[in-house]
């Protein structure tokens, strides 16, 4: 008895590791390349159930909504490890039920792919840009399986990008299991490539730049040395750079004018696609190049629970992404300016957009921070065809975190000498990035009172701007660094934000009129035509202009419009533009201390000489 024990024991481990040794095995090729279809092919060995279950992903690392991926999935068939064909059924949209199974299967399927950014996957003459949730059917079971992919080009020019291992054949990769297979885009094309090398804790690092684009090899080489600054500026908020696996980190670009702007961190990777190339976009791509670097340190290694695994089938919800985009958002420009890659006074732009956001966006007392993040799925690239009010009833989790990093950070350089914001991060990335441990909105407020000693500071910021709704002293809060939050526009009349789209010459409001302001006080929403305000007709937006700029503030008059094909007028008072600036006291004689100036130059670094705010 106790040997055939023994025998059926070392029988299970023998299959254990034997299902466990073997890949999942695709294979993809682009015979049908010019219209945007690839055929792949997928083997699933060592099947241990009656029933394999292949599934097409609903959701993508880096974004929380859902996109149903398998509609563009078609021409699927099936056979056993013999080739004998096997039926299968379709439980529901995103499954392939497949039984009769020999232990293996194998699917052909193709797929459609013609939306290049960092969420779906794009195939024509020039790339194959492929997310790989988009892209692959999967099995449920084989999380720990080894992944092998291999590519037949279209173009024999074509090289890889990606964070996948790479082989002796350069068109054969690898993965070691699916979490890190489904996280790893991959970009086919004739690309432009440079590689440097860091160094962190010991180690050398290779970071790769792979850009397809139609630019010059000197605009190459100058965007280069761009991103070599940017990202050694932000080693430095961490005090050193993630320990990569596999030892490199690769940006995956497309700077073409048939993809959409976008960018998706991954863990030793991202995607970044901008329509535009080096020379008409004045190397503005480097703002996105700066953003997703952040992440990785934010969400790929300092990692929230809610995200911990990520979910392929269904909504990812967090509550944490006011940290994980937003400070990624305040570090973004913040980068630049300390790469000296923009001026000061751009920096002074970006803050007062987001603080304008915040100020006036009704959205802000619906929810809080943690509210605002876990409604993502609802606006980071979701999709639906039926209107909102997210004008009103919501606002992104990435500026209400932008708009608490900023008041953060400055409270902390005027409360506690020689503590900022960095020095938060560095905390947080050697708790929770560096040993990656996941944490949640509890750490980050513990963290906080550790590093300042004063865990009362840390419990009335979370509770004022994180689980509450208030809204920071901007204006205090700057005068510290010598710098004024005031009207921009000062006397000048104001309806209100409003957005249009003209259709010839009908003025069509676009998106809800803005809660509390003229146009929503005097019964104008979405969807509706301004005909004209008193006697002046508005058939295009600089006649719209040109009619606001005829009022002062306090001003009344009548706007004339059609709602659902009713022709109304109503009386409409002006206010005073809202809209808020950041200038320098010394930009408006005001006495700057040197305190001031010293406060400054700790926060925004060495300023660049000969900037129009000095």
């Amino acid at each position: 008895m106790m040997k055939k024990t023994l025998a059926l024991l070392l029988q299970l481990v023998f299959v254990s590791v034997l299902h466990a040794a073997q890949p999942v095995v695709y294979k993809v090729s682009f015979d049908n390349t010019v219209h945007h279809e690839a055929k792949i092919i997928a083997t699933f060995s060592g099947i241990e159930t009656d029933i394999l279950e292949l599934r097409m992903s609903r959701s993508s690392p880096g974004r929380y909504a859902i996109h149903e991926f398998a509609k563009n999935v078609y021409q699927l068939s099936v056979v056993d490890g013999q080739g004998k064909p096997l039926q299968f059924t379709r439980p529901d949209p995103y499954q392939w039920n497949i039984k009769g199974h020999d232990g293996t299967v194998t699917v052909t399927y193709t797929l459609y792919a013609d939306h290049a950014d960092g969420t779906y996957s794009a195939i024509d003459r020039t790339h194959a840009h492929l997310n790989i949730p988009a892209t692959f059917i999967w099995a449920r079971g084989f999380d720990k399986n080894a992944v092998e992919v291999n590519f037949t080009p279209f173009d024999p020019k074509w090289k890889v990008a990606t964070q996948l291992l790479p082989t002796k054949n350069k068109y054969r990769f690898t993965a070691p299991d699916f979490q890190y297979f489904m996280d790893s885009p991959i970009e086919l094309s004739d690309f432009d490539l440079r590689s440097w090398t860091v160094e962190s804790r010991g180690k050398q690092y290779t970071i790769n730049l792979a850009v397809h684009h139609e630019g010059t090899t000197e605009e190459m080489d100058e965007f280069t040395e761009k991103a070599k600054a940017i990202t050694a500026a932000e080693a430095k908020v961490f005090g050193e750079y993630p320990d990569f696996d596999y030892g490199s980190y690769t940006f995956i670009s497309c700077f073409v004018p048939h993809v959409k702007g976008d960018g998706m961190e991954h863990r030793n990777s991202t995607i970044l696609t901008i329509n535009k190339s080096f020379d008409e976009a004045e190397f503005s791509q480097q703002g996105v190049l700066a953003h997703e670097f952040i992440h990785a340190w934010n969400v790929e290694r300092i990692r929230p629970k809610s995200l911990e695994p990520f979910n392929f089938e269904r909504a990812n919800m967090s509550a944490e992404l006011w940290f994980v985009e937003g400070f990624t958002n305040y570090y973004t420009y913040l980068s630049l300016l300390r790469a000296q890659e923009v001026k000061r006074v751009d920096e002074f732009k970006a803050l007062a957009k987001t603080i304008n956001a915040i100020k006036q966006s009704p959205g802000k007392q619906m929810f809080s921070a943690e509210g605002m993040s876990k409604l993502a799925p609802f606006r980071d690239a979701a999709i639906f065809v039926d209107k909102t009010n997210f004008t009103n009833s919501l606002i992104s989790h990435y500026i209400i975190g932008d708009s608490i990093a900023i008041a953060l950070d400055l409270s902390l350089r005027s409360e506690f000498d020689g503590i900022s914001l960095d020095d938060f991060m560095a905390r947080v990335w050697q708790k929770h990035g560096r040993t990656e441990t996941p944490y949640d909105n509890d750490d980050l407020r513990k963290i906080l009172g550790e590093l300042v000693n004063d865990p009362a500071f840390a419990d009335q910021f979370f509770a004022q701007y994180i689980t509450g709704k208030e809204i920071p002293d901007y204006k205090s809060l700057l005068a510290n660094a010598g710098l004024t939050l005031k009207l921009k526009n000062e006397d000048q009349a104001s309806l209100g934000k409003v957005k249009f789209k003209f259709n010839g010459p009908e003025a069509i409001i676009s998106l809800a009129t803005i809660k509390g302001s003229p146009l929503y006080v005097a019964g104008l929403d979405n969807g509706d035509q301004i005909i004209a305000l008193d006697r002046r007709k508005i058939r295009s937006e600089s006649l719209w202009e040109k009619a606001l700029s005829k009022y002062k503030p306090g001003d009344t008059a009548t706007i004339h419009y059609i709602q659902r094909g009713i022709a109304s007028s109503s009386k409409i008072t002006f206010i005073e533009d809202p809209e808020l600036e950041i200038i320098t006291f010394k930009s408006e004689d005001k006495k700057e201390t040197d305190a001031m100036i010293k406060f400054r130059d700790a926060w925004l670094g060495e300023e660049k000489v000969d900037v129009e705010d000095k």
